[in-house]
């Protein structure tokens, strides 16, 4: 994609003329007090390169291209689909990208040395909810013959309780049963376990501390990384049995008649978190003026795709089926992107919330976000030993900055494009939503207390438990 236009052609005279007639916008009653007073001046660097993979997903950064909003910020952007979520994070590590649509897990797994170590941060949330589980048309045909039906059709939500018989059964005749996930620290990865885990089936642990970063010790369903576009080919082939993985990848299955999505993570956890922006900590601190019209670009993004009830949604469809995107058919992307889910073909039902960019406050990053992730890592064995409650507490502020995303939140409002009520109140905002109920199995996930939130499982490492 060609991110040059007219306005590339400004001379350095005629910037410095509109800088002079701009007015720098100072911010004050933010969360940190360092950042009070700051003023978000003319970017330190205008041309940006940022990475994505080949997800709905990623739609806040194409729609912030599209509409103009990058160059309404003085950015002139260049987007650029990445291989993998390891090449990715690579280039934006070694300075090749400025920055990318990220796993919400990865800038606290490479912070924390989990995989590749380097301190990564985000300032913005991209999207909430987006995934899906997927099984095979074989697995789905054995796992109907556990589950209640209402009307012909499977009571939702399909429990991973109805799949623990097929993987048993598996088990008892040698074969392993073999499931794809995105990566190691990926929202999918841990949405997948924690289903498997609330339906009896252990997911299996890693031991970095041991050099094995399988994640299949002890496991009764092996877990194993394939790139999302890649999933339906592999499961068709008969390689993995199911897998879990972000759109249009799930409804792809049933387009092609050769799967069935039975749950979305929206029915594992109500609106969590999905992906975010990262940059390296070192590139946010040389370009905070950057950073920051990059985060208000991305607001604006955001709010045109919630506004008036997803009333642009299918405009974003036809911008993100474009092959320098997504690159899937309109009418996959539209299964899920205008507020519908297709599970077993001709089982289309209403999921409004299925992607939700801006509205629930889906675009601000809390520390109990951070703190959740924080958890998964733990339960299952990347955090290899105990920490206290505070190492969490410090690990998702030096990870996750809403601080930084309050600056630029302010600045659009005080320019008149945003809406203070559609925000945090800033001025109380603690970064911790309220205990959240609305996970699958029925567990409260108070952020502020993440050990006492780990002793509730039944599967999963907890307090000084070490492999």
């Amino acid at each position: 994609m060609n991110a040059l236009t007219p306005l590339r052609g400004l001379t350095h005279k005629v910037k410095t003329l509109a800088s002079a007639l701009v007015m720098s916008i100072t911010l004050t009653g933010i969360s940190s007090p360092s950042m009070a007073a700051d003023k978000i001046d003319w970017p330190e660097k205008e041309e940006l390169k940022f990475g994505f993979i080949k997800l709905t997903d990623m739609a806040p950064l194409a729609i912030a291209y599209e509409k103009g909003f990058f160059e309404d910020e003085g950015l002139y952007v260049t987007l650029e689909a990445q291989a993998n979520w390891k090449v990715l994070l690579d280039r934006v590590i070694d300075g090749e990208l400025d920055g990318a649509h990220m796993l919400a897990g990865q800038p606290l797994g490479a912070t924390i040395g989990f995989g590749t170590e380097a301190h990564i941060i985000t300032a913005f949330s991209m999207d909430l909810n987006g995934n899906g589980i997927t099984v095979s048309n074989e697995i789905w045909q054995q796992m109907k013959t556990h589950m209640p039906m209402e009307n012909g059709k499977p009571v939702h939500p399909v429990k991973a309780d109805y799949l623990k018989p097929v993987v048993d059964k598996y088990r008892d005749e040698g074969k392993a049963f073999k499931m794809g996930m995105v990566f190691p620290v990926s929202t999918h990865n841990y949405e997948l376990r924690y289903w498997l885990a609330a339906g009896g089936i252990h997911p299996g642990y890693y031991a970095p501390h041991k050099g094995d970063t399988s994640g299949q010790i002890d496991a009764q369903a092996l877990l194993s990384v394939t790139p999302p576009p890649q999933m339906p080919a592999t499961m068709e082939a008969g390689t993995i049995y199911g897998y879990c993985v972000g759109e249009p990848w799930n409804q792809q299955a049933v387009f092609k008649g050769i799967g069935v999505p039975v749950i979305t993570d929206y029915e594992i956890w109500k609106n969590n978190p999905e992906k975010v922006f990262g940059v390296s900590s070192t590139w946010a601190e040389k370009y905070p003026n950057t950073h920051l019209r990059v985060v208000k670009a991305m607001i604006r993004a955001a709010m045109w795709l919630d506004e008036n009830n997803n009333a642009n949604r299918p405009e974003a469809v036809k911008i993100l089926a474009k092959s320098t995107y997504v690159g899937a058919d309109e009418a996959v992307l539209a299964n899920s992107m205008t507020g519908t889910f297709e599970y077993e073909k001709g089982d289309k039902r209403e999921v409004p919330d299925f992607n939700v960019f801006f509205r629930y406050n889906a675009t601000y990053p809390y520390y109990s976000d951070a703190i959740w992730y924080l958890t998964q890592m733990r339960r299952w064995g990347q955090i290899p030993e105990g920490k206290p409650d505070s190492w969490y507490m410090d690990m998702a502020k030096k990870v996750y900055r809403p601080d930084i995303y309050a600056v630029a939140a302010k600045a659009l409002i005080a320019e008149g494009k945003a809406d203070a009520a559609d925000f945090p109140d800033f001025d109380t905002e603690s970064g911790f939503k309220p205990p959240q109920k609305e996970f699958i199995d029925g567990v409260t996930y108070d952020g502020t207390q993440p050990n006492a939130y780990l002793e509730k499982f039944g599967i999963g490492l907890k307090g000084d438990t070490v492999l």
